[in-house]
Parts: structure tokens; C-alpha cells; sequence
């Protein structure tokens, strides 16, 4: 609760902050309540304020104009009945709280009874249960601070639940903020103590339970005028990351005037994510609809991610000549086999063969370091391709980009931050090159190094770094001095000869599968093997039958269907819908750039079906077998691979048909 503390100590050394609460001029008051006066919109009210503390007597009318709940009456619909499971324990937290307050006696029962009717319409409106550790006491605790009437707390109560408190946590969120450290901080990682409940004690509460009541409206002043939820998520960052080890059974010790540097350092992590991230993540933390409390999708895949994925879109954006204006840049690693390199590659990026590592450690140990050396060297001559962020691009391929994982693990032990993964691999930026000369058909990048300091030279594109004739004088020397005894231990890996496609060998598949990967594709029993094709051919979207998913989805004989994602045989996932009839399965393929829309990807007779397999310890994996029934069995012609959160219903539905007869 709120008169709890933390030890923390926010490291604001060596960084450029500003925007926030960073002007002691007081003029902008009398503007502040001139606008308010006038009943100014919210655009108007921002600029007026920029992110400073309003005084406490015009709180209340600040937050409202923020939230957008002027002139709103919700309360007024409530029926009056105090009837839901769990009634009398709302009541008993309610009473609670009031008196934790301090109260007149006679003012007592009349909060107590406002309170009991914002929480039980709220429930009611939004078909929750009400549970004592959601964290909406804390909230109302804030709130009772700010002079409102009982309809404008209402209002404000369900727009900061509704718009800044995030719908999914649990281990989704936990893992998603740990992987947002090492992608957004220089700091270490979180400390072991740090939990799901913790996570979900801050960010039910908007921090409410866990700081000062004084120091709560000052950043709730901040984050409503920013109206930005994702904010919050950067707050937190910045107390984990600034946090001692013991913070878990503590609460936040933060004062008044360390609001300024801490909002200011919230934003400063922010600025250095990669937009992409935000745009993967906010809606399923923060989607404004009535979302049930789960975790998204793609928090299978996430809770094995070592790192955040980036867009391809982005990577290219910020990589090339005019970046824009604080953009995060990236120095991509190439961590693709030689000849798939050396066929074509972002001139921008530094090779690093991910087969290395278990190939010729030595080497990898060297190149490794030669990387570290060409960031650092890309940075002070400003070239394209610098950038504080390493972004790992692998092929795209699942075995091969079991390498990429175990390098981007490598990096990470070395204690390097800002580390980051292409999502989809070099396929992922394919079709995104807007200017020919970001691609680079054949190039190699050669690696000298003296004593223990490296230089790098990219001989084949010399203007893709676009280094200053002294850096390029400079690095020529060293070429010159170079010694023949270093040039021969590199030699194996500077040639980049391109001997093929290195992929893992039937040998090291019965090896150990590195540490926290999830075993995604292989789905079905043990002796399932690697021949299915995961259903049809990949065929020209032309030529399939595009359908209204909303219409589809409404048919009078579809007697199931749910969101799922179809997994390829060469590891590509597509967001797809499952749907059942009396006699068919029916997939259907989302388009992305046209919203509600499929392609019909495969249809497929009930009576097709032979098996249904999935992994004991992710029953959502899904593999639907189709084939022949013979006399000494059954004959698999063909296959389909799924991720199928609600994966026990769809089994169960199919395995009741009266055409599914040998399941």
C-alpha cells in the first residue's frame, strides 16, 4: 500500500532529459484556469500544461478534460441492486478503505455507500467478479483525494481502468518487461526477486498501491496528459531497473520532486525502444474493448524469447542515410551461413555466421569480438550503419536460427544491452526495399585486428558505412601493418567462401535443444516425423477464394470456430480462423492489409481426418492428420499444423462428429 517503501535510486548521470516539469515559470497558471474556465478541449489543455503537476483545485477538472468523461452521467443507469457474487466482500474492502482514510464519522457511511455503487456498477457493466488484489481500492484511494461528485468519480474510475490499466499480465507481462530492459536500458537485468504479483501490484493500480498519495497525483498528472498507457510500462521499467533486491516486500519510495527525473527517464527509455515494439504489445496489454484477462497469442513464443523482435519495416526505416528524427538505430548482424550472405545482404550489415559458434569457437570468440569493434567504430564516424542497438537477423529458418538464439544468449551473458532480433529474419525485410542501393548483391566484410585493438573495413561497398577520408586513411595503415600470423587465424572466417548452407546434422538433432527454445514444430508424438507438408501447397493468394470473415464466421452451419494460428513446415506462422461444420474443417487465412477479410486456405472432409495429435506440455499445438483407412491401418497423405489457444474445445467438437469415426 501506499505508506510502504522502496529503496530506490534513480541514475540520472550522463543523460540528456528534458520535457517534463522543467520550467519554474508559474504564468502558464493563470492560462490553466482562464482555458478551464472557457471548457477548453484537450489538445488545448496539453499545451498548456506540458506535462507539469497541476495545483490540487484544479485536479479533478484536468483529469476529467484528460479522460474525456466531461458531462458524462454513467452512474445514473445503475438499478440500484447490490446483488453480484462476492457483494459483501466489496462492501467489507469499501468500509475498509474509509476508514483507513480518516473520515468524519458522519461522512463515513455516505462514501462508503458511493463507493459500494461504483464498484458494483462497474462489475456489472463489464461482467467481472470483483476480487479484493485487482487493485481498484488503490485506485479509488487516489481518486478520494481529488474532490468529485459520485458521477464524475464513476467516470473517472472506469476510464483509467478501462484505458490505463492493462489487460494482460501474469507471466506474460513479466517476461515481456524483461525482455524490455535489455532492449530499452543500459541498466542490469531484473533482479531474481521481482514476480508476476509484483508486476501486477503496479500496473492494477497505476501505481496507486504502491506510492505516496501526493506522489501518485503527480504522476497520474503526467500520464493522463501524455495519454499515452504505454508510459506506465516505461515507469515501471524505470523503478526495476533502479530498484535494490529486497523492493519486492516494499513498496516505492519516491517523493514529489524526484517526479520530474523520474517521468523524465521514463521517456528516455521510451525514446530508445524500437517503435515496433509498442505496436506487437500495447494492444493486447492495453486493448480498449471489454478483452477478457488473457494472454495473448503470442505469449507462447514470447515467454522462449530471449529478446524482442524488430520489424522489418523498421530496421530498414532507421538504417538508412535519413533516418528519422530520434529514431532508434540499429547495427544489424547478419548471422545468416556464408553463401546466403554473400548471395544478398543489407549493405548495411555485419556477418557473423551463427554456425561459428559450435563450428570453430575460437573464430566465433574473434569475430565476436571484431563486432563489438565495427559498432563502436561505426558510432564515432557516423556512418549508415550505426547504431546502439545489435539487431540479430537470421534466415528465417528454424534450424539455422537455432544458432542465432544461442549467439544473441552469447551476447547477452557478455552483459550487452540493447540487443534485439529481426522479426522473420532476412525474409522478414524482403520486399521492403524502397532504394536498390540498400541491398548489396555480393560484398564481404574483411576483419583486422592489432595488439587487442580492432579495425574494421568494408572493402566491397566502402560508401555504405560512409566513412571520412580519415577513417578510411586511418584504417588503410592498419591495413598495411597488418601481420600474416593474424590474417591466418581469421582466415577461415574473413574468406566467407560460401561453401553452402550449413544446417544441423542428423547428429546434433539428437543433441540437447539449447536451453528455454520452445520445441515448436516438432508438435505430434514421438514418432511423428518432418514429412508432413502442413497441408496445401503454398499457391498464389490470386488464385484463392477471398471471403467476409464476419460472414463466414455467422453461418448457420458452423458449428465451431475460433482465431489460431496455421504453422508451416518451414516454421512460418499465419493468424488464421478455424471453422467446423457437420462434415468439414474449414481454415481461414487473415489478410493483413485488408481487415475482415480471409482466403479460404483449406477445406478438408471430417471423414479425412485419421489422427489428432499434441505435445503434453503444450496441448495447444495442435496437428490434424489426413489420410486413408486400410486394413492394416491408416495411410497419412497430408497434415495441418496449429496453434489453437481454445485447442480442448476444437478437439472435442471434431472428435464428436458422426464422420470422425476413427479417432
Amino acid at each position: 500500500m501506499a505508506d510502504t517503501n522502496i529503496d530506490t535510486e534513480l541514475d540520472l548521470d550522463g543523460l540528456d532529459l528534458t520535457g517534463v516539469l522543467d520550467e519554474d515559470d508559474s504564468s502558464w497558471l493563470a492560462e490553466l484556469e482562464t482555458a478551464l474556465v472557457e471548457e477548453c478541449d484537450f489538445g488545448s489543455l496539453r499545451n498548456i500544461c506540458k506535462g507539469r503537476a497541476v495545483p490540487d483545485h484544479l485536479r479533478a477538472e484536468v483529469w476529467q478534460i484528460c479522460l474525456g468523461t466531461v458531462g458524462k452521467d454513467a452512474l445514473s443507469s445503475f438499478d440500484g441492486l447490490y446483488d453480484m457474487e462476492g457483494q459483501s466482500q466489496v462492501r467489507s474492502d469499501c468500509k475498509a478503505l474509509v476508514d483507513k482514510l480518516g473520515n468524519e464519522e458522519e461522512d463515513k457511511v455516505s462514501i462508503v455507500s458511493d463507493l459500494e455503487t461504483i464498484v458494483t456498477l462497474y462489475c456489472k457493466s463489464r461482467g467481472l467478479k470483483y476480487t479484493s488484489s485487482n487493485g481498484w481500492m488503490d485506485v479509488l484511494q487516489v481518486l478520494l483525494t481529488v474532490k468529485m461528485s459520485p458521477s464524475e468519480l464513476y467516470n473517472t474510475f472506469y476510464a483509467i481502468l478501462n484505458k490505463f490499466v492493462p489487460k494482460s499480465l501474469n507471466k506474460f507481462g513479466l517476461k515481456l518487461s524483461t525482455l524490455f530492459i535489455r532492449c530499452s536500458t543500459p541498466g542490469p537485468p531484473r533482479p531474481s526477486g521481482f514476480t508476476a504479483r509484483v508486476f501486477r501490484m503496479w500496473f492494477n493500480s497505476v501505481f496507486g498501491g504502491v506510492c505516496g498519495l501526493k506522489v501518485c497525483q503527480v504522476m497520474w498528472d503526467v500520464i493522463f496528459q501524455h495519454a499515452d498507457p504505454f508510459l506506465e510500462f516505461f515507469m515501471g521499467l524505470v523503478i526495476l531497473v533502479n530498484a535494490s533486491l529486497t523492493y519486492c516486500r516494499k513498496g516505492v519510495r519516491l517523493e514529489v520532486e524526484d517526479v520530474e527525473d523520474f517521468c523524465s527517464l521514463a521517456q528516455y527509455y521510451a525514446q530508445k525502444t524500437p517503435q515496433s515494439f509498442r505496436r506487437d504489445y500495447q494492444l493486447s496489454m492495453f486493448g480498449g474493448s471489454v478483452v477478457s484477462h488473457k494472454e495473448p497469442e503470442d505469449s507462447t513464443s514470447l515467454m522462449y524469447s530471449l529478446c524482442l523482435s524488430v520489424s522489418g519495416e523498421e530496421l530498414l526505416q532507421a538504417n538508412k542515410g535519413t533516418p528519422l528524427e530520434d529514431a532508434v538505430r540499429f547495427f544489424v548482424v547478419d548471422c545468416r551461413p556464408a553463401e546466403q550472405y554473400n548471395n544478398e545482404h543489407l549493405t548495411t550489415a555485419f556477418h557473423l555466421d551463427a554456425n561459428l559458434m559450435l563450428q570453430s569457437p575460437e573464430e566465433f570468440s574473434y569475430a565476436v569480438q571484431a563486432l563489438f569493434a565495427a559498432q563502436a567504430q561505426a558510432l564515432a564516424a557516423g556512418s549508415a550503419a550505426a547504431g546502439e542497438h545489435l539487431c540479430f537477423l537470421g534466415s528465417g529458418r528454424e534450424e539455422e536460427d537455432q544458432y542465432v538464439n544461442m549467439v544473441v544468449a552469447n551476447i547477452l551473458q557478455k552483459g550487452k544491452q540493447y540487443v534485439s532480433t529481426a522479426k522473420g529474419g532476412y525474409p522478414g525485410t524482403e520486399g521492403l526495399f524502397g532504394d536498390a542501393s540498400f541491398l548489396l548483391i555480393y560484398g564481404i566484410c574483411i576483419v583486422f585486428f592489432q595488439s587487442c585493438s580492432f579495425h574494421v573495413l568494408f572493402l566491397a561497398n566502402v560508401s555504405l558505412l560512409q566513412f571520412s577520408k580519415a577513417i578510411l586513411g586511418r584504417l588503410s595503415g592498419v591495413v598495411k601493418s597488418k601481420s600474416a600470423e593474424m590474417k591466418e587465424k581469421l582466415a577461415n572466417y574473413i574468406k566467407n567462401d560460401g561453401t553452402g548452407d550449413k544446417h544441423v546434422s542428423s547428429a546434433e538433432r539428437g543433441g540437447k535443444r539449447y536451453r528455454n527454445m520452445a520445441n515448436v514444430f516438432t508438435i505430434g508424438d514421438d514418432e511423428e516425423g518432418d514429412d508432413g507438408s502442413g497441408a496445401e501447397s503454398e499457391e498464389d493468394d490470386a488464385q484463392k477464394e477471398t471471403v467476409s470473415l464476419d460472414t463466414w464466421v455467422q453461418k448457420a452451419d458452423v458449428l465451431y470456430s475460433c482465431r489460431c494460428k496455421e504453422i508451416r513446415s518451414n516454421g512460418h506462422s499465419f493468424p488464421s480462423y478455424l471453422l467446423v461444420t457437420s462434415s468439414h474443417l474449414y481454415v481461414l487465412r487473415e489478410i493483413p492489409s485488408r481487415k475482415g477479410m480471409a482466403h479460404i486456405q483449406a477445406r478438408r472432409a471430417l471423414s479425412s481426418i485419421v489422427k489428432i495429435t499434441s505435445k503434453k506440455r503444450q496441448p495447444e499445438l495442435i496437428t490434424f492428420k489426413y489420410g486413408t483407412h486400410e486394413e492394416d491401418g491408416f495411410h497419412v497423405t497430408d497434415m495441418h499444423r496449429f496453434y489453437i489457444p481454445t485447442a480442448s474445445d476444437s478437439t472435442r467438437v471434431i472428435k464428436q462428429s458422426k464422420h470422425v469415426k476413427y479417432i
